[in-house]
């Protein structure tokens, strides 16, 4: 049985948040074939929650809620693999596979990771994915992904 401490909304007892009930929202949103539907992890934010990845970096719900709109408007199929994860206190982290199709292009797989970290109502207060935005999406077109990886092994070694 989960271990369960008290929460604020209600007076009642909350489940502490696990590692399995995590990973068990973290892929909620995806499904092979069809857009991702966030709205189902919404509820896990907090209102003041900070997130940043290889393009951005924001704070507050509202932003968050913004970007998955425009994700899923963009895409016409993302999904997720997740290939491990662990939990150290209320930090999360998830190594994974996304896989996202933009229009009527090829599926193109990115590779990265997620750090979350919860506060003690186990609402996400910082997001922060890691991932090769240039390189995954360039491997996707033809000759061009290849120039990439040989410029940056020729720039960065």
């Amino acid at each position: 049985m989960a271990s369960r401490k008290p929460g604020k909304q209600g007076g009642g007892l909350k489940p502490a948040m696990t590692l399995e009930r995590m990973r068990e929202i973290w892929v909620s949103p995806y499904g092979r074939g069809k857009k991702p539907e966030y709205s189902q992890i919404f509820p896990h934010y907090h209102p003041h929650c900070r997130f940043r990845d290889s393009i951005q970096a924001f704070e507050g719900k509202e932003k968050f809620l913004e970007m998955c709109d425009r994700l899923t408007r963009r895409c016409s199929e993302i999904y997720m693999d997740v290939h491990a994860a662990a939990q150290n206190g209320n930090v999360f982290f998830f190594e994974w596979t996304m896989t996202v199709r933009f229009g009527k292009a090829p599926l193109t797989p990115m590779y990265g990771a997620t750090r979350v970290t919860v506060d003690e109502d186990g609402l996400i207060t910082e997001h922060r994915d890691y991932y090769d935005l240039w390189g995954d999406s360039l491997d996707a077109v033809p000759l061009v992904g290849k120039m990439y990886r040989l410029f940056m092994k020729t720039v960065m070694g």
